[in-house]
């Protein structure tokens, strides 16, 4: 299996997890919950295609670890970053820059990571700081679909997990081909030509 270039930092709640179906016990740890319809077929598709895959999203550790070992989804993650370790949220940095150091991974990495997320304030506005490609997932009606402002605009949306299957090959195949050419930044580039299209 060949390791892909794209590295995917993915968020939980309402972007794999359906945040309406959680159950949780007495010390609020989600003790079991549903999947959005794909999440499953999502994950293990891009694990086992070779890609790395990093958990970024708020909540607690134990949360996270019952309902990825629940639904068979725990080992397809390389690194998961949770807010109760580093004691901080998104959109700040410090959960990024977690799971890029938890890959090996440094700033010059950011180019080749996407992040996916269902939250405009958080995940994308916190990708977008650091120049990271922010991927929104719209599936959940839960929280806002329209930018507060330039900084929670996405550069790119998806609907359901499933589309992310195809949206991740064809900015991998963007990368490789960048690889020929010094000093670009293909995702980025990728986004401002898919959005004048």
């Amino acid at each position: 299996m060949n390791t892909k270039k794209l590295i995917i930092f993915l968020d939980s709640g309402d972007t794999l997890i359906d945040e309406s179906t959680e159950i949780r016990d007495d010390e609020d740890i989600v003790i079991r919950a549903e999947l959005v319809p794909g999440a499953d077929v999502t994950v293990k598709t891009l694990a086992e295609r070779g890609y790395t895959l990093a958990l970024v999203a708020d909540g607690n550790a134990q949360s996270f670890k019952n309902l990825f070992k629940q639904h068979g989804l725990y080992d397809c993650f390389t690194a998961m970053i949770n807010s109760e370790n580093i004691k901080a949220s998104k959109p700040s940095p410090r959960m990024f820059k977690a799971a890029v150091g938890a890959l090996d991974l440094s700033e010059a990495d950011y180019g080749r990571i996407i992040m996916v997320g269902n939250n405009l304030s958080r995940d994308i506005k916190g990708a977008n700081a650091l120049g990271i490609t922010s991927v929104f997932q719209d599936w959940t009606p839960r929280y806002p679909k329209a930018p507060a402002d330039e900084s929670e605009q996405p550069d790119y949306t998806i609907h359901e997990p499933l589309q992310l299957l195809e949206l991740v090959e064809r900015l991998n195949s963007r990368l490789e081909e960048a690889e020929l050419l010094p000093d670009t930044n293909a995702l980025a580039s990728a986004a401002r030509s898919d959005q004048s299209d």
